[in-house]
Order: C-alpha cells, then structure tokens, then sequence
C-alpha cells in the first residue's frame, strides 16, 4: 500500500475523520441531563447576557479556537476549495489538541471574496476564544486578517504568515549567534513574496535585520520599486522593495542568509557558493527545498546553516512548534490579540530552549539526529513537552506586559497550570518539585559517571531541586559535561582523589561482626559507589542517595540496607510506585522488595506507601487487595490482607481509613464498594493499593501502567533510616530527576 492510500485509510477507518465532540462533565444520570441542558442552562444564560464576559466561566469559550479557510492556497495542493481542505482544517485541529490541549472547530467557508470572509469570520466572534486562519491565499489574506484584528476583540492570527515567521525567526537568533553575526548587519535574500514570505521578512526586521539589508524576488525576479507601483506582486512588499533588479542569483551574492519559501530546485551550488561566509540557508518549500540539503552543506568549505521545511534533515521550520502554543498563552490571558511582542517572545523562547539539554524521550524520538546546540539543531523539536511550559509562557508574559491581556494570571504559577495540562503525573511531581526547591538538601548519586546521572544531575542544580554530589572519575564526568554543552561545575567525589580511610572505618564498624574485614571494607568503599554513597549518607555527608540505574534492583538495593538499614521504627521496607491516571492517583505496595510478606509486612508496606502518599499532598485511603471480599474465601493467604487490615485498624497511630481484604475492583469502583459493601471502613475509593505478594504487585502496576495507560513514578523505597531510592535499569533523566525530588523531600521530613 502506497502511502496515499494508507493516508485515505486512515481518515477512512471508522468512524470517518479526526476528531470528535467529548463532554467535560458527567451525563450519567438524568439530573445531570437537566444541568446540562434544559433547565440547567438558564442559569448560565441569564448571567452570560447581564456580564458577557461570564462566557469565559460557563462555556468552554476560553478553550475553543476557530480554524477557518476557504481552501483557497492550501500547501502543496492549491486552491482546492473548502470542502477539500477539511481533511487539513481537522488536522490542525489535532495539532492543538494534541500539543496544547486546545479544543478545535474547523470551519470551511465557500467564499472567495475578502468582504464576505471578514463578515462571515466576524460574526462568530461569540463562539470562539480566538481564530487561527488557515490556506487563504495572498494577498487576499493580507486583507482578511489586518481587518479582522482591527474589528475583533479577540485573536486572529493567519498561521500562514506568521507561524512560519516565527520559527524561522528563532532559527535566525540562533543561526546568527552560531555564524557569530549580528543580526542588524546580516544581509538576507529572499526567494517568494507570497503571504509566509512577507511576514517573515516583516518578522526579521521586528528582530533586528535593517529593512534595507532584505532584497525579495519572486519568479519575475527582484522586487522592485517600479514593478510594486505597477501592483505587482502586491502593495504589502513595498518596504522592501529595491531600487536596482535583477534576478535570485543577483540577490544572493554576498548575501548572509538566504530564506525560500517558494519553489523547489531553484538555487544552485553555485548561487551557495555566492554569499558570504557561514552562510545561513533557510530552503522551507515543501516538499521539495529550493536546494537539497546534502548539495547545500556540500556546496563549501566552511559552515552552512541549513534549515528546511522537512522532517528528514536536521532543523526543520515547523509551524506546529509555534501556533499551538502561542495561542495557549494568548488563551490563558484572554488576550484581545496576538501582537508583535508576543512573537517576538514565541521565537526567543523557542530559540533559547534550543540551547539547552534535550530530554531523553525526545533524543529517542528523533534517534537518527544530532540534538544538541549547533549548526545541526538550532530549533527544538515539536515532541518536546517543554515547548508548552516555554513558549505559552512568555507569550502569555508579554500579552501582559504590552497590555493585550484582559485577564489576571499568577506567571510564578502559571508554568504548573501548563504542566498539569500534560497529565496527572506532571501535575503531582509539581507538588514535591515544589517542596524540594524550598530546601535543597544533597544527593549523592552512586553511578556519578553515567551520562544520564550527570544530565540529571545539571538539571537538579539548575532547577534548584537538589545539591547533587556525583560518585566517578572526575575527568570523565567533566568530559561529558563538556560533551553536552551542561555549562555547570559539578561536585564529584572520585575515589582515587579523596581519602576515603574514615568511610572504610565506618564501614568496618558497621559490618564486622557480618564478615566484612578491615581491608575488605577498604575495598568496598573504594570499588562500589554503592558503598561509598551508602557510608556517606550514613555518616551524614550527604542527605540521600539514588543508585539502581546500570544495575538489577537487588544489587542497587542491597549496600543501603546493609549500611544504612530501616528506620528505627520500621522492620520491613517497600517499594512503591505512584501511577498517575487521567483522573486519579494510586500508590501500588508492595512491588519491588519483599517476596512473600506475612500480614506485618503487609501491614507495614501500607504504612508507608501512605507516608509516600502525603508527600505529594494526597490524603490516604488504604485497600489491602485480594482475590477474596471481607471473607468470601478464607485459606492462609486471603487471611494475611484481612489480619493486616485488622493491625492497621487497631493502631492509634494509623491515621487513615483501611479495610480489607478485598478485590481489586472493589478497591477503586465507588458503586462496588460503597454499593455492594456499604460497610467498608472506606467511604471513597482507595488510592493505596497494598497487593498480598512481589509477585502480584509487580504484575498488577505493570498491567495498570502498559494496559490502563498509567504515567509511573518510583519505585519509591520507604522506610529506610536515611533516604534512599533505587531506580530501575534504564530510566530515563527525567525520572532520575523526579526520585531525587523525593528524595529530597524525605529528607526535608527526616
């Protein structure tokens, strides 16, 4: 099958398209009915027609942007009339979904004149927080928006022009900082002088390219004085139009960068080799660029910065890295429009998140690419899920700062706003990010030269979470410091540098009497971080620890308890994880550390994963899982939940609803329990699930997390003297950085 045809059978699958209507609230039962629609609504109503505003309180108007086109210059395919770009306009609306979570009508209008598409567009006003135009061709489109803007009090913008201007205008900042130019003298060439192309000439010049310094051309050649008093190509080029002709070769000797947006192979090597020294080439037509990108970099000695409108070659000028986020912002603000500083703020935050370290999801993504600040990644890739918190955050600053933003909004807690956005998990790690950054404490992180510890261990310091202390060969971790461009000095402990007698001694002391000798012990703490971290904890060096990455969880685990053991109140410990679900969290216990717990270890494992809960401000609700209802099967192994339920029960210092045993199902479905078992000590759902065994834990987490579409964090060690995390083989920064959050909040506690 031909990609085409994949493509029809993509939109074709039923049910037919992209997208769909889903509620917010809930429509089970007819009272919900009622509120929903008649009579509940009048209410609402009759509010929205005393404050208009209120429609942002009680309708999803602040959320909804309006996608219209008319299909009049649709990329690729021409003016293919509305009814044909539908399959487009629904695109874009899975596009803002998916990468700011903004809701999408598209509307394809059947009309070709600019009079009857402002009248149409302007009348919807009440519908939509703000309007995205889309495939309306030049220079019509022109027209369209500058007179919308003026007659809306919400935010048109024509992602055609100024999408593609702002991302390149982000490549620009950075191209220029790498070729070591300034933009005010850069001299810039232009290919095409459709809608995209004006803008983004516009838009360079906003960021400081003299308008003088930009020459156009089109198919005709240069844009000139006299061909743009003729009307041709049209009025909004006359700023740069030039005083002398000529053709696209003309323009581009000597030049510093180069833009096309216009049509495919039509700069030659030879026009490359023309222009100025580490040249910058921005060849955006799709699908072809005006010059392949292999001929460009290949054309020169020295370094040519190349971007194009594809995903296959390095530094691809994606709108989708601009128009969702940029009208998050202006959303989030209730934004009467999207201004110049607004764009101006969307390119430099996209072009300063290019600078730094590239999250490991995205390296997997994108696993064919070089990403890392340079001539082969100047902009950041659209699968960044830090592009929201980045970019929707400075325009929504700046729409404050000029004066566009109608409503107040917290910036300090804005970027939390943002991340709760990206699921529920991001939403709780905020809570204990929060509480680590209020009093650092410091983590020793036993595989110090792991590339991805050393990653992590950037990131801590510079969001301020932790004080991380790395355990390695200092030369080797100041090189992959070096390597990725971290620009930190880290703290390294490195055996063969420091002595390390009086952690030996420590180690002696505590293990002698278990078969450790004097020497074997100088041995340990000098060959096994583990060791080493585990003796500096215990002796009060560092506050916490996290090992486990390169190594099976039993060999991370087994330094620390021997060192540093449980606390002094506490037996057994468990490892816990927190899944994060749509609507809700659990805390599964025990999953990583005791085999075949009795019902004290149960008991105990509950205990913890309770504390664990709190830590990220969730309110306990213990349920000891079975495969067995409040004794519905009694053999010895559905007696271990109930007695440990029945412990809990009678400890004063339980301060939290337990009951047990029960099934799973029970556990978590309110019309079970609360229904079926009106009894239960739990009044609500439980949120920490204690499972009867390693096996039936490790299983269940796995399943909720690869089958119920679970986010994971942990596991969690609780119950340890001192803390102490193991992660799992293979985790990636961000959950590196994440544990050390923990960690440092158990120390806070401690």
């Amino acid at each position: 099958m031909g990609f085409e045809e994949e493509s029809r059978a993509y939109h074709a699958a039923d049910p037919p398209g992209k997208i769909e209507i889903a509620t917010t609230k809930s429509t089970k039962t007819q009272r919900d009915l009622s509120l929903a629609y008649s009579p509940g609504v009048a209410g609402p109503c009759r509010a929205i027609a005393e404050n208009p505003d209120d429609a942002y309180s009680y309708t999803a108007k602040g959320n909804l942007v309006g996608v219209i086109s008319n299909g009049s210059a649709v990329l690729g395919l021409g003016d293919i009339g509305p009814q044909a770009s539908k399959p487009v306009m629904e695109g874009k609306g899975v596009l803002f979904k998916r990468f700011a979570d903004i809701d999408v009508f598209d509307i394809e209008l059947d009309l070709d004149d600019p009079e009857s598409m402002i009248a149409a567009t302007r009348a919807m006003e009440p519908t939509f927080g703000g309007i995205n135009l889309e495939d309306i061709r030049a220079p019509e489109c022109f027209e369209i928006e500058e007179t919308l803007r003026e007659e809306m009090s919400i935010p048109v913008f024509h992602d055609d022009q100024h999408g593609t201007a702002i991302i390149s205008g982000a490549a620009l900042l950075n191209a220029a900082e790498i070729a070591d130019k300034e933009l005010s003298d850069l001299e810039v060439a232009f290919a095409g002088a459709g809608a995209a192309a004006t803008a983004t000439a516009r838009f360079f010049v906003s960021l400081g390219v003299e308008p003088a310094n930009v020459t156009m051309s089109d198919i005709d050649g240069v844009i000139t004085e006299e061909r743009v008093a003729n009307g041709d190509p049209h009025p909004y080029v006359e700023e740069f139009a030039s005083d002398e002709g000529g053709d696209l070769a003309d323009a581009m000797e000597g030049a510093d960068a180069f833009v096309g947006l216009s049509a495919g192979g039509i700069v030659s090597r030879e026009m490359v080799r023309s222009m100025a020294a580490n040249p910058i080439i921005f060849a955006m037509a799709n699908p072809n660029p005006e010059i392949d990108y292999e001929e460009a970099k290949t054309a020169r000695d020295d370094t040519v910065i190349m971007a194009t409108g594809r995903s296959d070659y390095p530094n691809q000028v994606n709108n989708v890295l601009c128009f969702p986020f940029i009208f998050r912002g202006a959303l989030d603000v209730r934004a009467t429009e999207i201004n110049e500083e607004m764009k101006v703020a969307c390119a430099e935050a996209l072009a300063d998140l290019a600078k730094r370290d590239v999250p490991d999801a995205v390296r997997k993504a994108y696993s064919d690419e070089v990403l890392q600040f340079g001539p082969e990644y100047i902009l950041p890739k659209p699968l960044d899920s830090r592009v929201l918190f980045e970019v929707s955050s400075a325009v929504a600053q700046a729409a404050v700062s000029s004066g566009a933003a109608r409503a107040e909004i917290r910036l300090d807690t804005y970027h939390e706003r943002l991340e709760a956005r990206l699921g529920k998990s991001r939403e709780m790690m905020r809570v204990v990010l929060n509480k680590a950054k209020s009093d650092p404490k410091r983590v020793v992180l036993a595989e110090g030269d792991d590339e991805k510890t050393i990653r992590a261990a950037f990131q801590m310091r510079e969001e301020g979470i932790a004080e991380p202390l790395l355990i390695g060969n200092r030369e080797e971790i100041e090189a992959t410091v070096e390597e990725f461009g971290l620009g930190f000095d880290p703290d390294v402990v490195d055996p063969s540098e420091v002595d390390l007698d009086e952690y030996a001694d420590r180690l002696y002391e505590l293990r002698k009497r278990k078969g450790i000798t004097r020497s074997e012990a100088v041995d340990m703490v000098r060959r096994d971080s583990n060791y080493l971290g585990s003796v500096m904890v215990e002796a009060g060096d560092a506050d916490a620890m996290l090992t486990g990455l390169t190594r099976h969880y039993p060999t991370g685990a087994r330094p620390p308890l021997q060192v540093i053991g449980t606390a002094p109140d506490v037996e057994y410990v468990a490892g816990v994880y927190m899944l994060a679900f749509d609507d809700r969290v659990v805390f599964c216990a025990d999953a990583t550390v005791n085999r075949d717990p009795d019902h004290r270890a149960l008991a105990e494992a509950a205990r913890r994963a309770a504390e664990i809960a709190r830590r990220f401000d969730v309110e306990p609700r213990a349920a000891m899982l079975s495969y067995s209802n409040f004794g519905s099967v009694d053999n010895k192994g559905t007696r271990k939940p109930r007695e440990a339920a029945r412990l809990l029960r009678r400890d004063p210092d339980v301060d939290f609803p337990v009951d047990g045993e029960m099934q799973a199902d029970t556990a978590v479905v309110e019309s079970l329990l609360t229904g079926t078992y009106g009894f239960s000590d739990l009044e609500e759902p439980a949120n920490v699930l204690v499972f009867p065994n390693l096996e039936a834990g490790n299983i269940g987490y796995k399943l909720l997390q690869r089958l119920g579409g679970a986010e994971a964090i942990g596991p969690m060690l609780a119950g340890m003297d001192e803390p102490v995390h193991v992660l799992q083989r293979g985790d990636e920064v961000k959950d590196i950085v994440n544990l050390a959050a923990v960690a440092v909040v158990d120390a806070q506690q401690q």
